[in-house]
């Protein structure tokens, strides 16, 4: 249960709430890649790399740079909030998010404490994506059992939502010592507290959550057709009202793809990264043995949730989701397991000069 109440009104900046025009982000999870030669690069190397992607989409005119959380030998970032303050330091106007926070295997106080800080050192650019995570390895590294999973979630995100407010904050719950009246610091200059989005796999139960604590809703499409996730979408708007949240929240997709110049190139960089990944996580969960084939591939870049294509291919995609789902934020996975620098640099570029100018202009004429 939480017992708050509200700071005085602060000067309103742009959050969650907000509409304004649309955004075109991208994430990252700090894959371990490759150099043109084969070697496996190490986490430091990929760390430096993923600070020039992260230089690099600020100057093209990204709007949005996520980079996610894992505690697996296959990515290189475990503290998505340093990595963002490094980049919040090397870049000046590209809002700063992640991608996301797994906060069952956190502490929400350090979460709100960690991500209020970078949102005061870069002026007003951080937002935190909260997410139950697809990987357990965070669980029993902090002590965590797996079978407290959705009780972890739910309090801890109750927690959370009660922290935004900025004030004097009561709470009590089992999975961590309660608080009774506590502040916690330091605050933020935004009207409603650190803008927050609650990423979701795509079940009911989820975006009723992310509706009841008025937070946005991330829909994570990793597969199928996208458009399968409209009924979540709406059930999400439906819901708000409902818990007395009378101004709209936003809908952002995260999904994974890549640009080229060419739909041919793009498709033939891209599948061996995203088959070995594929591959090695359907190995670990007992889907399969065996690398997906390109035919599953194709079908997905075609129909399914993979932005793969020219420019022009995957603009044309980002729109037709947007207006499908409502969403106003679209966030591309670019690196993917053995993808170079070099290419992902180069996706990067074409996404800011060339994809968002065209997403922008088709969603102009609507």
């Amino acid at each position: 249960m939480t017992d708050t109440e509200h700071p005085p009104t602060r000067p309103a900046r742009s959050d969650e709430r907000h509409s304004g025009r649309f955004e075109l982000g991208l994430h990252t999870f700090g894959d371990v890649t490759r150099d043109p030669d084969g070697r496996r690069l190490s986490h430091p190397e990929v760390l430096r790399d993923l600070l020039s992607q992260a230089r690099l989409a600020d100057e093209v005119g990204v709007d949005v740079f996520g980079v996610g959380e894992h505690h697996r030998p296959d990515f290189a970032v475990s503290a998505p909030d340093i990595v963002l303050s490094a980049i919040g330091a090397a870049t000046e106007r590209i809002k700063l998010i992640s991608a996301v926070t797994v906060l069952s295997s956190d502490d929400p106080v350090r979460v709100y404490q960690r991500f209020a800080t970078l949102d005061g050192l870069t002026d007003g650019r951080a937002e935190v994506s909260l997410g139950r995570g697809s990987f357990v390895e965070s669980f029993p590294l902090f002590g965590y059992e797996l079978s407290d999973y959705d009780q972890l979630f739910e309090e801890k995100t109750e927690l959370f939502a009660a922290l935004r407010r900025e004030g004097p904050v009561s709470w009590s719950g089992r999975t961590r010592t309660g608080l009774s009246s506590q502040r916690i610091y330091p605050t933020t200059d935004h009207e409603h507290g650190l803008p927050t989005w609650i990423a979701v796999g795509g079940t009911p139960n989820s975006a009723v959550r992310a509706a009841r604590h008025g937070a946005g809703l991330e829909l994570a499409i990793i597969g199928g057709a996208p458009e399968r996730f409209a009924p979540i979408a709406e059930l999400y708007r439906r819901a708000l009202p409902e818990f007395g949240h009378t101004e709209p929240r936003r809908v952002a997709v995260h999904s994974h793809g890549f640009v080229a110049d060419s739909d041919e190139e793009a498709a033939e960089t891209f599948y061996p990264a995203w088959a070995e990944a594929m591959g090695r996580i359907g190995r670990e969960r007992g889907w399969g043995r065996e690398d997906p084939p390109r035919s599953q591939f194709d079908q997905e870049v075609a129909q399914g949730s993979l932005y793969v294509g020219s420019p022009e291919t995957v603009a044309r995609k980002i729109v037709s989701t947007s207006r499908a789902l409502g969403a106003t934020r679209f966030g591309m996975k670019y690196g993917n397991a053995s993808l170079s620098h070099e290419a992902m640099m180069s996706a990067i570029d074409l996404y800011g000069r060339k994809v968002g100018p065209l997403v922008r202009e088709m969603l102009d004429e609507d």
